[in-house]
């Protein structure tokens, strides 16, 4: 890639360039949020939030404009964060990202009540004060079909449902996610399932198979997170019966897709009727209510599983070697490559009142004998730092003497006195 010159930048016609692409990115939302509700096209919105359960629902609808296979998105920076690289050529996909940023602004000062402060003529006292504008930016990010590099990690949710016991441990993950009751019951009216809003609980009809089981549980269990009392008591909003099961069903539909159950028999042909009289906003806003919720159930369904399937793993391996440690050595089976505990350590054989006796080693001679000559050079070294007197000194001198004249011995006297 060509390096970019700095010369040639113009700040102001960039700025310029990112609104008229925002103003276009925000067109496009409008019309897309409409185009949701027809026909199949909500089945489409929720296969992406299936899919893209973290993206916002502006830049899940951007998304699916611009690129309607994609199925995991990233910034360039974030595929290369997991060894991934995008594919020289590919086209970003443009969506919004938050940018938000500091002005200040003038305003009327109010006391700790909130009332205005006057000044001594009874007029407003002004202060200007710094406040943070949430504002967007255009900003890229690929598709993995448009990376390559390493493979990316999965929790293997799509296994889940493949086997009796897949289904039990997603069916323990709903449960313990689930923050109310549930109980598998005989329903009379002929219901699949209900949530009790006066008792706080969720009753599914039993017996039924393991996919319709859990689409029945998550669909009560949209109704709890979303329309119970709790839930309803901080919105002003009052939702209709209709709107309450389309957003139940459709948060059900979204998490059953995530996990791979079959979801073809999902029907939303009520949706264009209730949507009809809606503006954009209100239309938005469901939308964002359903990803939110769909979202919450995902991430924390998905913790309880990756938990459920590492005890299950570990109570799988105990099951398997009972006592065995899983450490190599050179005594153990190198088949088997474990080794066992045999006979058990028995601690209680320990005597525990026995009286403890200290000892210490006695010292070494070599020891020893370092200690004195240390004591004799420091000895020493003390008695030369102490002034000399004339009567040492000549005594010191006279002995000098002597020694100097004493006649030296020859080699072979030597030897006779060696020997």
């Amino acid at each position: 890639m060509a390096d970019f010159d700095k010369s040639k930048f113009d700040p102001k016609a960039a700025a310029e360039a990112r609104k008229a692409e925002m103003e276009e990115m925000t067109t496009k939302l409008e019309k897309g949020v409409k185009e949701i509700f027809l026909t199949d096209n909500y089945k489409e919105y929720l296969n992406f939030c299936a899919k893209l359960p973290r993206y916002s629902v502006n830049n899940q609808i951007l998304i699916m404009l611009q690129k309607p296979d994609a199925t995991m998105c990233q910034s360039f920076t974030g595929w290369k964060d997991m060894n991934r690289f995008v594919r020289k050529g590919e086209k970003g996909i443009r969506i919004m990202a938050p940018s938000p940023y500091k002005m200040q602004k003038e305003q009327e000062k109010t006391d700790a009540s909130g009332k205005a402060v006057l000044d001594k003529d009874g007029e407003p006292v002004k202060e200007t004060v710094e406040i943070t504008v949430n504002a967007f930016k255009p900003v890229s990010t690929f598709d993995v079909s448009q990376t390559e590099g390493e493979p990316i990690p999965t929790i293997g949710v799509s296994e889940l449902t493949a086997s009796v016991e897949g289904y039990e441990t997603l069916l323990a993950a709903i449960k313990e996610v689930v923050p109310v009751p549930i109980s598998f019951e005989q329903i009379d009216s002929g219901a699949k399932g209900f949530f009790h809003l006066e008792e706080n609980r969720i009753v599914v009809q039993e017996g039924m198979s393991e996919a319709q089981t859990v689409k029945t549980l998550l669909h009560e269990a949209s109704h709890q997170a979303l329309h119970s009392r709790e839930a309803m008591a901080g919105s002003d909003e009052k939702k209709s019966k209709n709107q309450k099961e389309c957003e139940a069903e459709s948060v059900a539909y979204v998490v059953c897709q995530h996990y791979g159950i079959d979801t073809s028999d999902y029907s939303f042909a009520y949706v264009a009727t209730w949507s009809a009289d809606k503006e954009v906003p209100e239309l938005k806003a469901s939308l964002d209510t359903i990803r939110r919720a769909a979202a919450d159930l995902i991430v924390k369904i998905d913790e309880k599983v990756q938990a459920l399937t590492a005890v299950q793993d570990m109570d799988k391996f105990i099951e398997a070697h009972g006592e065995e440690l899983p450490f190599v050595s050179p005594e153990a089976d190198q088949d088997a490559g474990f080794i066992k505990i045999e006979p058990p350590v028995d601690f209680s054989e320990f005597q525990t009142d026995k009286k403890l006796e200290i000892t210490m080693e006695e010292p070494s001679e070599k020891y020893l004998d370092e200690k004195e000559k240390e004591a004799d050079k420091s000895e020493k070294s003390e008695k030369s730092e102490k002034k000399e007197s004339v009567k040492d000194r000549l005594a010191k001198g006279k002995e000098k003497s002597e020694k100097t004249k004493a006649p030296k011995k020859t080699k072979d006297k030597d030897l006779q006195e060696a020997i």
